[in-house]
């Protein structure tokens, strides 16, 4: 019975992943269960790790180490590559007030932590635990974790994990309670907010938008399609199809069509450019689009996947798909949203491209573009270890800065992040196919956290009774909830009475400012629509970014 023995208790790579297995089934099962309807979900790896270590169930500290920071590294890099597309767009316009909102809960949740620790003289290490535990935020605790091990030549301090597993749950439950809170003390009422989104105008201002217009401006008379589009080219608008007022026939627009008085056209625009496009052409008529293809037309619309790498980067308009193939392409979609398709409109393999034409002319389209599903489903996995590779040597460069006694690393977290980010959204330009499916992204994703939360777990539970009972670990908890509720709160009040904010967009902007998801689930159940995932996805890059960022710095600046 030596091997049972061995296999319970050794420090050989079998019993390790065994018992990591253990651990993260069961923390995946037990984080299912709701209390009062809400769930740790999969952060309950890390109590479950804690619980098997407190009874002596332990990992070879090299092989923990080992599978502690791969698994980091695999998560911090696909959530990069998850937020990377959306990271710059989201600081447009209304976003910007967003982030900016969700920039100063970040600072304000550090400014509590440092007073804290100043005040109780509690070290820094400690005190960013209870903050990435307070805000939800793992990949902060990952950050702390690794540049504490960097800057003390490999040790690590158990109390950063024991931090942020006592402040964790109650920083769950805080989110929710600053959501309430802000309700009560602003007396919200649904139906006004629902009523007041509704006649917001939140629509992009490049999201594809179809017209259907009459021609009844004199200048255009006889006027050709390109001619048309020479004088319009600094608006983006395609124009599809044209009914004849003569002969009553609907056609294909080439740039040689020729428009006359009364003649019927459907274009593509966006919600910027759709009212000069009306007035330069005539006026809007009450078409809808399923009458611009009768059934006896030999005209079809189509969606094409773009899969072939070779198109990866290359603008529409090089592909001459409308001379070529007596084709008109009218919109894009790329991650859920429209785009006009404008000849110097970027491709990337994952665009869903809207075609209309013949059968034989479309089927010619598939063939320049792919339309593969099956070379979506193949995963692109030199991007992701070029990326990685490129993270590590990023976070490894050491930066001096005056006053800070130790050089400053990005490490395994903060390189591989801002390496995904940069990989995710401009790598269309070095021919690289940097798509990835949601359930894949999401799978790399799940794995890296799990591993992670569980190394973690396993290394600190030998201690975590003693500290929480002895060391002030119960403190830790109260402390960690005013670091939850008084940024959102002050941020909250502020976002309500100066910038009259949506309730709804706020309930997205709280949750996403601690990446807290159980606190979006909440939000999303209690709007009834999307605005808070709106606000949530909105501020959620930039807010991931400042976590693993500050934590990193208080360790590099207060923590040596």
């Amino acid at each position: 019975m030596e091997w049972i023995h061995e296999l319970l208790w050794g420090e050989g790579i079998a019993h390790s992943v065994l018992l990591l297995s253990v651990v993260i089934v069961m923390g995946i099962l037990l984080g299912k269960i709701k209390i009062g309807g809400i769930s740790l979900g999969i952060t309950f790896v890390l109590f479950t790790g804690i619980a098997l270590g407190h009874f002596g169930f332990s990992i070879n500290h090299q092989i923990l180490h080992f599978f502690k920071e791969f698994g980091l590294i695999l998560f911090v890099y696909s959530i990069g590559m998850q937020v990377g597309p959306g990271f710059f767009s989201s600081f447009r316009k209304g976003g910007l007030t967003l982030n900016m909102l969700a920039a100063g809960v970040v600072l304000l949740g550090v400014l509590i932590t440092v007073s804290i620790h100043y005040l109780t003289g509690i070290p820094i290490p400690t005190m960013v635990g209870v903050l990435s535990g307070a805000v939800t935020n793992t990949p902060g605790l990952g950050a702390a974790q690794q540049t504490y091990s960097d800057i003390h030549g490999g040790t690590t301090d158990g109390t950063i994990a024991m931090g942020y597993a006592v402040a964790y749950p109650l920083g769950v439950v805080g989110v929710i309670l600053s959501i309430l809170c802000i309700r009560f003390m602003f007396r919200v009422r649904f139906d006004k907010e629902t009523e007041r989104l509704n006649r917001e105008d939140d629509a992009q201002a490049n999201a594809a938008r179809p017209v259907s217009l009459m021609v009844k401006n004199p200048a255009i008379f006889g006027m050709s399609v390109s001619e048309i589009s020479a004088l319009m080219k600094h608006r983006e608008f395609v124009i599809s199809r044209i009914w004849y007022n003569d002969s009553k026939k609907i056609e294909m627009v080439s740039a040689d069509t020729v428009l006359h008085e009364n003649d019927k056209i459907f274009v593509i625009t966006n919600e910027q450019d759709a009212e000069t496009v009306k007035v330069f052409v005539g006026e809007e008529i009450p078409m809808e689009r399923k009458q611009w293809i009768r059934p006896e037309s030999r005209f079809i619309s189509r969606r094409i996947l773009v899969t072939k790498s070779n198109l990866n980067g290359k603008r529409l308009g090089e592909l001459k798909l409308r001379k070529l193939c007596g084709i008109n392409i009218t919109r894009i979609n790329r991650s859920g949203v429209d785009f006009v398709a404008s000849p110097n409109l970027t491709l990337q393999v994952g665009d869903r491209v809207t075609v209309v034409g013949t059968e034989s002319a479309i089927a010619n389209v598939e063939g320049i573009l792919g339309n593969s599903m099956k070379r979506l489903n193949e995963p692109n996995l030199v991007p992701i270890f070029l990326g990685i590779a490129l993270g590590i040597l990023l976070g490894s460069i050491p930066i001096t800065f005056p006053g800070i006694p130790q050089p400053v690393k990005l490490g395994l977290a903060g390189g591989p992040l801002i390496v995904a980010i940069l990989v995710s959204r401009f790598g269309y330009r070095y021919k690289l196919v940097t798509y990835t499916t949601m359930s894949a992204n999401l799978m790399l994703r799940e794995i890296g956290i799990t591993i992670f939360l569980a190394c973690v777990g396993i290394d600190a539970g030998g201690g975590f009774m003693e500290t929480i009972i002895h060391q002030g670990g119960l403190a830790w908890i109260g402390y960690g909830f005013i670091i939850t509720a008084a940024p959102l709160l002050i941020v909250g009040v502020i976002a309500r009475s100066f910038y009259r904010l949506n309730y709804f967009t706020l309930m997205g902007l709280l949750a996403g400012s601690t990446t807290d998801p159980p606190a979006l689930a909440y939000s999303n159940a209690t709007a009834g629509n999307d605005a808070p995932s709106v606000g949530y996805a909105t501020v959620y890059p930039l807010t991931m970014f400042l976590r693993v960022l500050t934590a990193q710095l208080l360790i590099l600046i207060l923590g040596s």
